[in-house]
């Protein structure tokens, strides 16, 4: 039997063939089908509903792009598609692709972002935790509505586990937070939500 690598693609390539399909991302070359479904649509949405509100009853000058790619400057071949992005609005002007492409080049522009696990859940947990980290966006939240991460990210029983991830300097600071527990995020204090309310 012979092995065939996967055909690697160009950030630019990528983006020609697959840039305005919301099921695909990039990671260092490779094409990932994140297997969207009708339920993690459900709880992304969700989620995206209840950071608006805050948004809007807060005044912030952020938004919620409904398609939206992370370009990270370090990784050539890397195109992460998150399931939420928050964005500062005042920060777009010093997007250099923005104005042509829903893309984000500097993590600075970013105020928060949210993955539902799926299948693919090794991305989120490990890959995408080190990139968020290493463009220094502040918070990044995990939905693991279904509870399928590794035992060494959620514990043992598996179980429906949300993880705010707090940037402390360089690094992110992990907080897990269980159905019928109040998710407390420091960039948004005053959001009320629990894991409960997000459930498809």
């Amino acid at each position: 039997m012979i092995y065939t690598p996967p055909k690697l693609l160009t950030f630019e390539a990528f983006i020609e063939e697959y840039g305005d399909n919301p099921r695909y991302e990039l990671i260092d070359g490779e094409l990932r089908d994140m297997e969207p479904t009708g339920p993690h649509e459900a709880v992304a949405g969700s989620i995206a509903g209840r950071i608006y509100r805050e948004i809007l009853r807060l005044n912030l000058n952020w938004l919620i792009p409904k398609n939206c790619l992370i370009k990270p400057p370090a990784a050539v071949a890397t195109a992460l598609r998150p399931d939420v992005i928050v964005l500062d609005k005042k920060e777009l002007s010093h997007e250099p692709l923005w104005q042509k492409e829903p893309i984000i080049c500097n993590g600075s522009t970013v105020k928060l972002v949210v993955e539902v696990i799926s299948t693919n859940w090794q991305d989120d947990y490990a890959r995408k935790v080190e990139e968020y980290a290493f463009l220094g966006i502040p918070e990044y939240w995990i939905a693991d509505f279904r509870g399928l991460g590794g035992i060494q990210f959620i514990g043992r029983p598996k179980q429906p586990t949300f993880t705010v991830y707090h940037l402390v300097g360089d690094s992110y600071e992990p907080r897990q937070f269980r159905l019928g527990q109040a998710i407390v995020s420091p960039l948004i204090p005053s959001l009320q939500l629990e894991l409960d309310d997000v459930m498809p």
